[in-house]
């Protein structure tokens, strides 16, 4: 936590103020009044958007100059988000509690940590309600645009689909793309897009 409360020790956004395209991309999946998770949230540009979409957004991050920044945000834009200072591996995924928990680049951890961490997304997940996960492929460590250098932290078609087995995948695609969040993530990426629906 050290490391990235660091990192978001600076006036800049380091990933931007703009969400995630994929979350813009998705919004026919994110309606109105439904209650959202974001986790690992960073500086608040994906939770902000959520509330803006009339989401009832509690967003959890661990970095305290990150949730400074993304509480700014929230302000300037005129909406409210519940901002919640949590280690991702303490947090308390209470059973379904959630319509909508999306994890946008929270790949700082390896396979152990990250099987524990999707288990409670889909624990905390709402009957019919979606995960929606947006990630790096191991092929961006040879862009190096951002995201981790371990290639274990990285995701594939294969570990997604097997994580979620058993949940409707609503999109599961792995491409290519140029991004433009902040100094983060900038240039060409591989990226990968999970929307899955669990059991009702």
């Amino acid at each position: 936590m050290t490391m990235w409360n660091e990192r978001f020790a600076t006036p800049d956004y380091v990933f931007g103020t703009a969400p995630s395209r994929f979350l813009v991309e998705q919004e026919d999946h994110l309606p109105s009044g439904a209650s959202a998770l974001a986790i690992a949230d960073g500086e608040g540009r994906n939770s902000v958007f959520l509330a803006e979409r009339g989401l009832h957004v509690t967003a959890m991050e661990a970095a305290p100059n990150a949730i400074a920044k993304a509480r700014k945000l929230a302000a300037a834009r005129g909406v409210t988000v519940d901002f919640q200072e949590a280690d991702i591996f303490d947090w308390d995924w209470a059973p379904g509690r959630f319509d909508r928990v999306v994890g946008v680049f929270f790949q700082f951890m390896g396979p152990e940590a990250r099987a524990e961490v999707f288990e409670g997304m889909k624990r905390t997940t709402a009957p019919g309600g979606l995960v929606l996960i947006h990630g790096y492929t191991p092929e961006q460590i040879a862009h190096g645009t951002g995201g981790p250098k371990d290639p274990e932290n990285l995701y594939t078609e294969d570990l997604l689909r097997e994580a979620f087995a058993g949940w409707e995948i609503l999109r599961l695609a792995a491409y290519e793309a140029v991004l433009d969040e902040g100094s983060g993530h900038a240039g060409r990426s591989a990226l990968i897009d999970l929307i899955a629906r669990k059991p009702g």
